[in-house]
């Protein structure tokens, strides 16, 4: 519970520091004393966003501070545990406006960013608004309070998911099938060139050797000339030849080795050039037989070099790169044949999807209609102690079918019908309802889904206007009720409701020449007895109008 709360510089509040205890707190005042100032800091450290004008005029800052007591509370205590924020039953949140529009919020003394603060306080403490019934009116706002009546979270958790791979699945079959016919043209596209390039059959770095066969071949008669003169001239010709010229040259050195043996090194020399020749002259004689004048093989290289230029030109690449993009080119249409066969696994892991998404939803809205059942009958009842006798509230789940039907929510249209006189057959809410009528079924949801609520403290929000009289009893009785087994905090202008508070606040402003402040003032008996009396009587109040508060504040306790 809401155990105290700490406020400087906010808004009109100078410092205020207040303590609670269990049960049911009226918050009273004049209109425009500042009660809403009290819940606007409430609603700060539950994660709203923060407004620089909220800073006291004047201040550079402005804190709020509040302690929770989670004894007990064991979904806020596994929070705090799960973010390593515990604190030994006490959670201790802080706010703090500057007047630059950032603010800084901590939990047990740690920084947190607002998405915990909403988490944290989501555990902690409801809201209800006066406006709410506006809201109600909504759809998505009729299907969100049937579920947490219900208490659906893991089965919704379980529907979105699914819903989640069911439409990534969607998506990705839509752009197969949208892509199938371009992916028709190019699969013929790439055949064609496939099968040009795959005839061709053209190895990496073949191109190079093509072109040196090629330029040997159709230079064939002139290599063999050449070579030839080189080889008699060399070793084969009758008349003179290096070889002859060479190995005289070597006998007269040899002669000359026993005078001069200093002559060894040029004759050493000689030898080696006697060799060498010999050498040059057999490889010249292997090259002659290499060369082959075969002109169907000059015709055949040429032709191939001529494919291989003209597929070249026709790719907008460089020979040198066909055999890359034969590579590159099969593969891609490898991947576009195999799509064919993705699209058919993607068709049924569709269908599959589909099915377990339909499972889950339907699941969901079983348990919708069930829930609708027993909510309707509670919310019904309630209708009639708040003065709609013989009215009707039905809440109706129908599930849809087809995959337009498919949402994240589920597959299910929640209508909220209400029929405010006997006789009268149930319409939507929207159509049928006044204003009046629609804040008192409001209020019966709201008490409806507080008393299911695991959450410690309830704040009602001047949910009770638009009612009087003996409707407004009713309405502090059942806040009353409420506050019995948890925290319930009410602001209100109506005396029947604050009359049976177990606790009461009252909410002034104080004016002087330059200053304007706000303050909250818990009430004694006797504060209290005047406060119900200046609620009831207004300006005068007269020892009837104070009689007749005791007489509301005794029943209360009776």
């Amino acid at each position: 519970m809401l155990e105290s709360i700490q406020i400087k510089n906010f808004a009109i509040i100078e410092a205020l520091q207040l303590e609670f205890d269990q049960g049911m707190t009226a918050l009273t005042g004049e209109t425009g004393a500042g009660k809403s100032i009290l819940l606007d800091a409430i609603k700060l450290i539950s994660g709203d966003r923060a407004d620089s004008d909220s800073i006291k005029s004047g201040e550079d800052k402005a804190e709020i501070s509040v302690c929770f007591d989670i004894n007990g509370q064991d979904q806020a205590g596994r929070w705090l545990e799960a973010n390593e924020l515990n604190s030994d039953g006490e959670c201790i949140i802080r706010r703090v406006l500057y007047t630059n529009g950032r603010s800084k919020a901590f939990i047990n003394g740690y920084t947190a960013p607002l998405s915990q603060l909403r988490e944290l306080a989501e555990l902690l403490v409801d809201i209800h608004g006066q406006h709410e019934h506006q809201s109600l009116q909504k759809p998505l706002v009729q299907q969100q309070l049937l579920d947490a009546y219900s208490g659906n979270s893991g089965l919704l958790s379980t529907v979105a998911t699914k819903f989640k791979t069911w439409r990534e699945l969607k998506q990705q079959f839509e752009q197969a099938k949208s892509g199938s016919q371009e992916r028709e043209q190019r699969v013929d596209l790439l055949q064609l060139y496939c099968r040009e390039l795959n005839e061709l059959n053209l190895s990496t770095g073949e191109i190079d050797q093509l072109q040196e066969d090629y330029k040997r071949l159709s230079n064939a008669g002139q290599l063999l000339e050449t070579s030839g003169q080189v080889l008699g001239l060399l070793y084969d010709n009758e008349e003179t030849t290096a070889q002859s010229l060479l190995s005289n040259c070597q006998k007269a050195l040899a002669d000359q080795l026993l005078v001069d043996p200093g002559l060894s090194s040029s004759h050493e020399l000689i030898n080696s050039a006697l060799i060498q020749i010999q050498e040059a002259s057999d490889e010249l004689r292997a090259y002659q037989d290499s060369i082959d004048l075969d002109t169907e093989q000059l015709d055949h290289l040429n032709q191939r070099i001529a494919s291989v230029q003209t597929l070249a030109r026709k790719h907008h690449v460089q020979a040198d790169d066909l055999a890359a993009l034969t590579v590159t080119l099969n593969k891609e249409l490898e991947d576009l044949q195999s799509s064919e066969h993705d699209v058919d696994s993607i068709s049924k892991a569709l269908d599959q999807a589909s099915q377990e998404y339909l499972q889950a939803a339907t699941t969901l809205s079983t348990q919708r209609k069930s829930t609708a059942l027993s909510l309707s009958r509670q919310i019904t009842n309630v209708m009639q102690e708040l003065g709609m006798q013989g009215g009707e509230f039905l809440v109706q789940v129908d599930a849809r079918e087809g995959e337009s039907s498919f949402r994240q929510s589920g597959i299910d249209q929640v209508v909220y019908l209400v029929s405010a006189n006997p006789g009268q057959p149930p319409k939507p809410l929207n159509k049928v309802a006044s204003g009046g009528e629609l804040s008192r079924i409001s209020l019966a949801i709201q008490v409806i889904l507080s008393e299911s609520s695991l959450i410690p403290t309830l704040i009602f929000d001047e949910v009770d206007s638009g009612v009087g009289g003996g409707i407004a009893e009713i309405v502090g009785n059942k806040l009353h009720q409420l506050g019995d087994n948890r925290q319930v905090f009410c602001v209100t202008h109506l005396p029947q409701v604050a009359s049976q508070a177990h606790h009461h606040f009252r909410v002034e402003k104080s004016k002087t020449a330059d200053n304007t402040t706000t303050e909250v003032i818990a009430l004694s008996e006797s504060e209290r007895l005047e406060e119900v009396a200046r609620m009831l009587g207004g300006v005068t109040i007269t020892d009837q109008t104070r009689a007749h508060a005791s007489e509301m504040i005794s029943r209360r306790q009776a």
